[in-house]
């Protein structure tokens, strides 16, 4: 058994219920309404697209073994993850997928460099409507990932 393997799976597993965390925290904290609920919104989508680009790191630097440098590295970690690597890896990310997170990655980088009575609350909006569908895709593509990494933590067995 290639145990590394086996353990990467199980840290997403176990990253993922976090980052589904955060997003019910967005999606309950903007329901409440108010100002201070939409900070808490916009802290809660800032959560929910750092647990899934912490993921997505684990991916690269363990199955990959390269994580993309540079000033445009958290979009490239995105583009790699949608790569088919034949004799490494399947795609981790549908194109689609990858799409719909440019934007959480995006207001991400607003979150760190505003104030919070500069936000947009259109744009928390905007998230927070698209977030349980954008949380559906994301975990239907690392779960299918997970079968893979199943699958090749037992491929030392097949002999």
């Amino acid at each position: 058994m290639i145990t590394s393997y086996h353990i990467l799976r199980q840290r997403l597993m176990t990253e993922w219920t976090n980052v589904h965390a955060a997003a019910e925290k967005a999606q309950a904290a903007y329901a409440e309404g108010g100002a201070y609920n939409v900070d808490a919104a916009a802290l809660s989508l800032h959560g929910f697209y750092s647990g899934t680009e912490r993921i997505l790191e684990w991916i690269a630097r363990q199955v990959d073994g390269t994580l993309p440098q540079g000033p445009a590295w958290h979009r490239e970690l995105l583009d790699q993850m949608t790569l088919d690597v034949p004799g490494v890896r399947p795609p981790v990310l549908q194109k689609d997928t990858a799409k719909q997170l440019e934007e959480y990655l995006g207001f991400r980088h607003v979150v760190r460099n505003l104030y919070t009575w500069e936000l947009d609350t259109t744009k928390v909006k905007r998230l927070i409507k698209h977030l349980p569908q954008t949380l559906q895709v994301v975990e239907n593509d690392l779960e299918t990932f997970g079968r893979f990494l199943d699958a090749a933590s037992h491929a030392d067995e097949q002999v």
